[in-house]
């Protein structure tokens, strides 16, 4: 065989490897940011390549609702927090969990001293920033833990933007944040951490698990499809390990894959430092004991739970055992 001959078989063998990748959308829960470093980075190392996927990651927003992106095809999986996916399931949204990089919750109330808060005890009578849109389930359960009812004769619930104005204008005596964003944008805006107190769902014991992988329940039926997932399961838990090890690189991989320009360097690498922390110990399979307690918390609203039965068929290891083979 000549060696042109040689080249275009070659040439030929790569255009059918890249012809036969596998097309995988996958829908974020929030923009562009550290907190989806893993799948930024498979993408950028080639991880998804050598499991033959053709990977596109669409950002999320304020506008933008995974589950309704999932359900109406825009995409094969998506991040989600399970009590949003949970209560979207239970109001006819068959959503499935697949894999859980996320083992810890980053999410808490952070209050001003000043207001007089030194201990949840302290809740009563204070007006409390929340995030809506599915993520005041925790919030919700935890005043529900605590006897505060939220209707404003205990506990004023304050609509909460996707930023920190509330605490730093002093409307609300707490706000919600993430160990990863919204606390350091407090710090950020010339507030000491000696003048805050923080109290982490975690630490609590309310924590509901964060960033998990879903799909649409009736795909799994189909082998090819949870093969397909597997491969990505897989990849991308590679991206989580690789980004977990060398922090730094993988902030500068998410600012160079963010269009908007909106994020810095220095607020990402602080990110994904402590993003690092919430994906620690995890492969991608889902604790079942974690999910029993997400569940658990979710039902324990007294007579405003977040579901009112506990889900069947609401997660697989089907495609976690795949992947780990």
């Amino acid at each position: 065989m000549t060696k042109w001959m040689l080249s275009a078989v070659s040439a030929l063998a790569m255009a059918s490897a890249a012809q036969a990748a596998d097309d995988v959308t996958l829908q974020l829960k929030w923009v562009t940011q550290a907190q989806f470093a893993g799948y930024f980075v498979a993408l950028e190392k080639g991880f998804y390549d050598e499991e033959g996927l053709n990977v596109t990651i669409k950002p999320g927003g304020p506008d933008v609702a995974p589950v309704q992106v999932l359900m109406g095809g825009g995409a094969d999986v998506m991040v989600d927090w399970m009590p949003s996916a949970l209560a979207a399931r239970e109001q006819g949204a068959p959503v499935v969990n697949i894999a859980q990089p996320f083992k810890s919750s980053g999410m808490m109330l952070t209050c001003l001293k000043e207001s007089g808060v030194a201990t949840p005890a302290d809740f009563k009578g204070k007006t409390l920033g929340v995030w809506f849109g599915g993520n005041e389930y925790p919030f919700l359960n935890w005043m529900n833990k605590l006897g505060l009812k939220t209707d404003g004769s205990d506990v004023t619930v304050l609509k909460q933007g996707f930023n920190v104005d509330p605490l730093l204008q002093k409307q609300a005596a707490c706000i919600s944040t993430m160990t990863y964003n919204e606390y350091w944008q407090v710090i950020d805006a010339g507030v000491s951490a000696d003048d805050l107190v923080t109290f982490k769902y975690e630490d609590e014991g309310v924590a509901t698990l964060e960033d998990g992988l879903y799909v649409i329940e009736d795909k799994l039926s189909d082998p090819a499809f949870v093969e397909k997932m597997a491969r990505f399961v897989r990849a991308s838990m590679k991206g989580w390990k690789y980004a977990e090890a060398n922090p730094d690189e993988a902030a500068m991989i998410v600012l160079d894959n963010d269009e908007t320009g909106a994020q810095t360097e220095g607020h990402q690498k602080r990110m994904m430092g402590e993003i690092a922390k919430l994906t620690a110990g995890s492969d991608g399979t889902l604790d079942a004991a974690d999910y029993d307690r997400t569940v658990a918390a979710l039902m324990s609203g007294g007579s405003d739970p977040v579901i009112t039965k506990a889900p069947e068929g609401a997660w697989t290891s089907a495609v976690t055992d795949a992947a780990l083979k």
